[in-house]
C-alpha cells in the first residue's frame, strides 16, 4: 500500500488555478522530489497536503485513510511533519528549546498539572530535553545544544528546523527547499542528512531547486508546470524527458 495517495488535487484562488488535478502516490521509504520553476505550485502542493490550505477538489490519503482537509495539528498526530521555505525558527529561544517545541504533541496537556509542575511533567521535560539533544547530534548540531538560535549561522538554522520536525517522530516529512541559500559545503551536509533521514525509515518529500541534489537523492520525481503535473518518474526518466530538459533543466542538462 502507498503511504501517501494524492488524487486529482486542485486549489483555486479566485480565478487563479494554482494546482490543477494533480495525482501521484508515494511508497514508504522513498525520497520523492517535486520540481518545477517558481510559480509552478510546488509549495502550494505542500500546503495542501500538510493542511495549511484546504483543496478546492480532490483527495489525499495517508496509509489508506482520508486526510483531506485535516489541520496541521491533526496531521502531526498522524505522523506528518514539514519544514518551510523561509525559516520558522524562534530566534529568542535556545537551539535545544526549538527542537523541544517539535515534541509538544507528546507533552501532557493537563494545564493544572503543568501549572503545579507535577513530578511527571518535570520528568517528561527532562526526557524531551535528552531526546532533543540526541536529535541535534543526529543532524550534526551537537556543538550548538546550549546556543541561542540567533547566534547560529544560517546553514545550521536550516538543519535546526529539520531537527524540530524530526522531534515530532514523523513517518512522512516534507522539506521545502532545505538547501536554499546554502553554500556548497552546507548543501552537501543537507544532502547527507536527507539520505540519513530516509535511511532511518522516514519517507521524505522534497522541494528543491538544486538539480544536482535532486538527481543525487531522489528515488522518484514529480515535475509541475503551471500547477499541472508535467511528468513523473525516476531520475533517469525525468532527466531524459525532452519537455523537462527544455523547461527545467536547461537545454544542456
Amino acid at each position: 500500500m502507498a503511504l501517501l495517495e494524492v488524487c486529482d488535487l486542485s486549489i483555486h484562488f479566485g480565478g487563479v488555478k494554482a494546482v490543477q488535478n494533480v495525482s501521484f502516490s508515494i511508497d514508504p521509504g522513498l525520497i520523492y522530489a517535486v520540481i518545477g520553476p517558481n510559480g509552478a505550485g510546488k509549495t502550494t502542493l505542500f500546503n495542501l497536503i500538510t493542511g495549511i490550505y484546504t483543496p478546492t477538489s480532490g483527495s489525499i490519503k495517508l496509509n489508506g485513510e482520508s486526510i483531506t482537509g485535516k489541520t496541521p495539528h491533526q496531521l502531526a498526530q498522524r505522523g506528518v511533519a514539514r519544514t518551510f521555505q523561509n525559516l520558522q525558527v524562534c530566534m529568542n529561544m535556545s537551539a535545544i528549546e526549538n527542537v523541544m517545541v517539535g515534541a509538544h504533541l507528546k507533552l501532557d496537556r493537563n494545564l493544572f498539572k503543568a501549572a503545579l509542575r507535577w513530578p511527571s511533567i518535570l520528568q517528561r521535560d527532562r526526557e524531551l530535553r535528552t531526546e532533543a539533544a540526541e536529535l541535534m547530534r543526529f543532524v550534526g548540531l551537537q556543538e550548538y545544544v546550549d546556543s541561542r538560535a540567533d547566534s547560529m549561522p544560517y546553514g545550521a538554522l536550516k538543519r535546526l528546523e529539520i531537527a524540530r520536525a524530526l522531534a515530532m517522530q514523523p513517518q512522512l516529512i516534507f522539506l521545502d527547499e532545505p538547501a536554499a541559500g546554502l553554500n556548497t559545503k552546507e548543501t552537501q551536509d543537507v544532502d547527507a542528512l536527507v539520505r540519513k533521514i530516509a535511511d532511518s525509515g522516514i519517507t521524505v518529500v522534497l522541494v528543491e531547486h538544486d538539480m544536482k541534489m535532486v538527481m543525487n537523492l531522489s528515488d522518484r520525481i514529480l515535475v509541475l508546470d503551471y500547477g499541472k503535473k508535467l511528468t513523473e518518474g525516476t531520475c533517469i526518466e525525468v532527466r531524459n524527458n525532452p519537455d523537462v530538459i527544455t523547461a527545467y533543466l536547461g537545454a544542456h542538462a
